[in-house]
């Protein structure tokens, strides 16, 4: 709960699926970048390069007096030529694939008889702007760069008709990715809340079904009467509702027929029990007859208590929001011996109340008849409800336990009714409380006594104190 809303299914899908698209963006935007890097660098050389050829060709065909003025008129701030007797581009270089050599010589007209060299080196460490710039545009230079300069220069060396060498030096600097603050700030808040609300529009109709599946879940495990849910949602989840109405279907007319046949049974033995009292009271022995009658007061006594449990589990009696410490107090008033209740804080619990008032009763008589006082306490733990029944009495061996629990079992082993009952009360208290979704559990006390500890699950938002009237939903 501390982690709140991010634990819940619609908010992590959500996260998760803008994660992948804002890392999916990273990565194409590094792609662009890149690729804009190579288009740009390709132009610039393939430009310096046209511009090397077109100035050969002039000066092969200019007079040797005019070619320093064609020097001059070619020169710019980025790309320098000069004429010498040697080649600035000492080796051959090919790390640009020789682009740059065969869109020279095809501008020249030449196949493989000049010599042309190119030198393509990338430069590191601190660059500074071209030393041809002026101070102003030096300045502008690297205020456009941001400061942030990278670059890779080439030195061409084409050989002319006359034995000398037409050297040109260039440098292709990287520019930074123009991206203004605010433009991508806008984009990202703009795609952001589209993403976010057409997922969300989307993962509600996953999500919406699933909290209904698993409310009715909940419900059906407290034994609360769950209506048939609405097919909604993708296929998955709809086949997922859809096999949840139908083991609600299986689960309830299983349950109501076995409880049925149990109370047919009961029903349909009371007409040969009476026959056989009946017959009974003309048995001329008298010491026969007695036990013949006790006998059958016993099995008309265990049918009868048969016919109650067999009422009370197919019942249909509605649940109710309840505050526990008030229902105790209200079943202290009804049992005439008296018992302790430990006050405990503000708990609303959805029960059928007088079932569950029917299981307390049975385990407080038993430790009132057996242990000889009750004390009750009632607490929440881990979104549960924990009532603790306890008594001082000589308490019940290890290994019977669990045993105690059967129906018709008794640990009193005279069998008189007024000493041990029927062996049914425990079976009920925990048929009924496993009705709401709990249990009942037994363990024997380190300082003498018995401990019979129930547990009720309690829905996520059922607060531990406040209002009736702000609890309408709960359950």
């Amino acid at each position: 709960m501390k982690l709140w809303p991010f634990n819940t299914l619609i908010v992590q899908l959500t996260l998760l699926v803008i994660a992948a698209l804002v890392t999916a963006q990273m990565i194409s935007l590094w792609l662009f970048v890149d690729e804009r890097s190579l288009a740009i660098r390709a132009a610039l050389g393939f430009e310096a390069a046209g511009r090397a050829a077109n100035v050969a060709r002039l000066l092969e065909n200019a007079p040797a007096d005019a070619r320093s003025a064609v020097l001059e008129a070619a020169d710019s701030p980025l790309v320098r030529f000069k004429l010498s007797s040697n080649p600035s581009a000492t080796v051959d270089d090919y790390s640009d694939g020789g682009v740059i050599e065969m869109r020279v010589r095809r501008l020249l007209g030449d196949s493989n008889h000049r010599d042309i060299r190119v030198e393509v080196n990338q430069v590191e460490g601190k660059i500074l702007p071209l030393p041809h710039l002026s101070g102003e545009m030096a300045e502008m230079h690297m205020a456009m760069m941001k400061g942030e300069l990278s670059a890779v220069e080439m030195n061409l060396s084409i050989a002319l008709s006359d034995g000398q060498w037409l050297n040109v030096e260039t440098r292709f600097e990287r520019p930074p990715l123009q991206w203004p603050f605010y433009s991508t700030l806008t984009f990202a808040l703009s795609a952001a809340l589209i993403l976010i609300v057409v997922f969300w529009f989307l993962l509600r109709r996953l999500t919406g079904p699933l909290r209904r599946l698993a409310s009715a879940s909940d419900s059906l495990g407290r034994g609360e009467e769950v209506s048939e849910l609405p097919m909604a949602g993708p296929l998955e989840v709809r086949s997922l509702i859809k096999a949840f109405n139908q083991m609600q279907e299986r689960l309830t007319r299983f349950v109501a027929d076995r409880t049925r046949l149990l109370a047919a049974l009961g029903h349909d033995l009371k007409s040969p029990l009476t026959a056989m009292r009946v017959r009974a009271e003309m048995v001329d022995d008298d010491e026969t007859r007695t036990s013949l009658i006790d006998c059958v007061e016993e099995m008309q006594s265990m049918v009868e208590a048969t016919l109650t449990f067999s009422r009370g589990l197919i019942g249909s009696e509605g649940t109710e929001l309840v505050e526990i410490g008030e229902f105790l107090a209200s079943l202290q008033k009804d049992i005439l011996e008296p018992f302790h209740i430990k006050q405990g804080p503000e708990v609303f619990i959805r029960i059928r109340p007088m079932a569950f008032r029917r299981a307390l009763r049975n385990l407080i008589e038993n430790a009132l008849r057996y242990g000889g006082d009750a004390t009750v306490i009632y607490e929440t733990k881990k979104q549960s409800l924990m009532i603790t029944i306890e008594d001082h009495g000589p308490g019940i061996p290890q290994e019977q336990l669990e045993q105690v629990f059967e129906p018709f079992f008794r640990l009193e082993e005279s069998r008189s009714l007024e000493t041990g009952g029927h062996g049914l009360g425990l079976s009920i208290s925990r048929t009924i409380v496993r009705a709401h979704g709990g249990d009942v559990v037994l363990a024997n006390r380190n300082n003498k006594g018995l401990m019979a500890q129930i547990k009720i699950p309690l829905s996520e938002d059922v607060p531990l104190s406040g209002e009736k009237d702000n609890l309408a939903t709960l359950g």
